[in-house]
């Protein structure tokens, strides 16, 4: 067997991801956390980080002892890694900033190379000098196989997630919108908000939950496509100081901002319901389904959300559910933390 027919083998699909229902204080309304945090790498980024992979060896810019190169920091460089050393190859992440051991263990452990640059952006012209294939996640459009797997479980009325590099949201967008051709496929359909009745049919609608200072929500209400806000996100994994190539603001029906101390108080109260340690990207996409939830029942609707998780680790135990951490960032969940026993009890 040659090498690119191992490798495409061994970069097939996985088990899916199971649907874990979540409680909402809204009769008629079913809220589903579709929990990537199943994943072996954990997180929402193992799909990216396959598709990428695949893509490469099938476009022949990945062959066998190519050194795959990234400029990124946390989960998507931990996939990336895990599938190199599948795979065989040898990788180098470029990441933002000082060595943080925290950040590096993770890639080290799985037989990666971290290099740290200063300032920040520089990260991706020093990942362009070294010799092997850059995936660069951000600049190169991907697909991977959520939208098709979720809506083989379930076809709700929204389905929310975050955007880092956008690819995830256009992926279901793409296949919500391919979907309304062909109707009786998959799962029997829902009623949606959006839709005159309860009980009628109705496309899924996606939603992106955006942190603060992400460029993308600013940038979809203003219908700017290259807008930036020249700040980093404080939730780690989304938002993005520039909007990205990746984000496809015309397979979105909403961007909901989220304000990060909502974002933390979500995350714990996915630990709290579900027992998962998950990062604050999980909770700022609860929050946003949430506020959806919130309108389905003010409305009288009824139907199904799903709301894309992942990112479990007990790292952020020391973060996202330290309160010494979220005072320090100057982050008040209480008051996020009591509407949230509002909405979900």
């Amino acid at each position: 067997m040659s090498w690119d027919v191992h490798a495409l083998d061994l970069l097939e699909t996985g088990a899916p991801t199971p649907l874990v229902e979540f409680p909402v204080a809204a009769p008629g309304v079913r809220l589903l956390l579709k929990d990537e945090s199943a994943h072996p790498t954990g997180s929402l980024r193992h799909r990216h980080a396959r598709a990428l992979l695949r893509r490469a060896v099938l476009d022949g810019l990945v062959t066998e002892g190519t050194t795959v190169v990234e400029a990124t920091g946390g989960n998507a460089a931990v996939a990336q890694a895990w599938f190199a050393r599948r795979l065989g190859l040898p990788y180098i992440v470029v990441m933002p900033g000082a060595r943080g051991e925290e950040r590096a263990r993770p890639v080290e452990e799985l037989g990666g190379e971290c290099r740290f640059v200063t300032p920040p952006l520089a990260i991706y012209d020093a990942a362009r000098q070294i010799e092997g294939h850059f995936l660069d996640q951000f600049g190169r459009a991907v697909e991977h196989d959520l939208a098709d797997e979720l809506f083989a479980q379930v076809r709700p009325d929204w389905v929310v997630v975050g955007a880092g590099t956008g690819a995830t949201s256009a992926t279901l967008g793409r296949r919500a919108q391919a979907l309304v051709a062909s109707p009786g496929a998959g799962p029997e359909r829902l009623p949606t908000l959006a839709g005159p009745e309860p009980g009628s049919v109705d496309r899924t609608r996606v939603a992106v939950a955006d942190p603060e200072n992400s460029a993308y929500f600013p940038g979809w209400t203003l219908d700017v496509s290259d807008y930036a806000t020249g700040m980093p996100s404080r939730i780690e994994g989304i938002g993005r100081p520039r909007v990205e190539p990746g984000f496809r603001p015309d397979l979105v029906d909403l961007v909901i901002p989220v304000p990060d101390a909502a974002s933390v108080a979500a995350a714990r109260r996915v630990r709290e319901v579900t027992g998962l340690p998950v990062g604050g990207s999980s909770g700022t996409a609860l929050w946003a389904a949430l506020e959806l939830v919130e309108r389905m029942r003010a409305k009288g609707r009824h139907g199904t959300v799903v709301s894309v998780i992942g990112d479990a680790h007990p790292r952020h135990l020391a973060t996202y559910h330290d309160d010494a951490w979220a005072t320090a960032k100057g982050l008040d969940v209480r008051a996020h933390e009591r509407e949230l026993l509002r909405r979900t009890s």
